[in-house]
């Protein structure tokens, strides 16, 4: 099995203005932020703006003392509260100037089972490389047994790929996800499905994959 493992946490100043708001309210505004990056049982990248950044005093914000760097400075929760990056807003968590997301279109012929049963089968994936993360396979619908799949209610958001939304197969829920629209960045991925590597069988150029451990595990 493909071992997950996270990056060492960086704490670093950020460029860009940075904005915390609660509906037309800005509760933080600051350019002297400082980004955390990490990925691991602590949490995703957020930014830590200087207490003296805060405009309301009454927002719940909060620290962290793991680190003597992020003394005098707080963040806030992704979910309460919309976070601006100079005018546009970032869903989820901060970017990570480390982290990259790549696609590539590639010949492989990539075969997708789940309880045994072929669901897909085709040989122009766009193969999408994404740091610390497993290679995904994001394949055209016509070469997916679609049939077999039924539209999920669920929906999730990426900072580095947009919206997307999920299928199920009758043995297993949330099985494939797709981005109808995602970020201007990565418009390769666009009205593709792609299966979780970690829950379904893959088959790339005859060769069945492991199943890689990853926090979507």
């Amino acid at each position: 099995m493909v071992e997950f493992r996270p990056p060492p946490a960086v704490i670093e100043p950020t460029p860009r203005r940075i904005r915390v708001r609660r509906g037309s309210k800005v509760v933080a505004d600051s350019t002297r932020a400082l980004l955390l990056d990490e990925i691991g049982e602590h949490g995703f990248p957020t930014y830590f703006i200087p207490v003296d950044d805060v405009l309301d005093s009454r927002a719940a914000a909060k620290t962290d003392d793991r680190f003597d760097e992020l003394k005098g400075h707080v963040t806030f929760s992704w979910t309460a509260f919309d976070w601006y990056e100079e005018d546009e807003q970032v869903f989820v968590h901060a970017r990570s100037p480390r982290h990259r997301v790549d696609t590539l279109h590639s010949s492989r012929r990539v075969q997708v089972f789940i309880d045994g049963q072929e669901v897909a089968n085709s040989v122009r994936p766009v193969l999408l490389f994404e740091t610390s993360l497993p290679t995904r396979y994001y394949l055209p619908f016509a070469d997916v047994r679609t049939e077999l799949l039924t539209a999920s209610a669920t929906v999730s958001r990426c900072p580095y790929k947009g919206v997307a939304r999920y299928w199920s197969h009758p043995a297993l829920a949330d099985a494939a996800w797709s981005y109808p629209e995602p970020i201007g960045e990565i418009p390769k991925i666009r009205d593709l499905l792609c299966f979780f590597d970690e829950r379904v069988d893959v088959v790339v150029d005859g060769e069945p994959q492991q199943r890689p451990e990853s926090p979507f595990s």
